[in-house]
């Protein structure tokens, strides 16, 4: 190998290295968004039951106004 291939491959290297940190850096963004999406959807899940078991309660229970 002459010395002029091994600069280049070192530079390719180098870019290939550099790609995958932006990648890796950009990318970790999108994840944040999708892994709290989900977090989100899971926590609107969970309340639903509370909910209706709440509005159960509203039919059931009688008003304790009087007139």
């Amino acid at each position: 190998m002459t010395l002029g291939e091994v600069m280049d491959l070192k530079l390719t290297h180098k870019r290939s290295v550099v790609i995958v940190l932006l990648c890796a850096f950009f990318l970790s963004g999108c994840v944040g968004a999708v892994v709290g999406a989900a977090v989100d959807t899971t926590i609107e899940v969970a309340k639903v039951p509370f909910k209706v078991a709440g509005a159960a309660v509203d039919l059931v229970t009688p008003d304790s106004e009087e007139d």
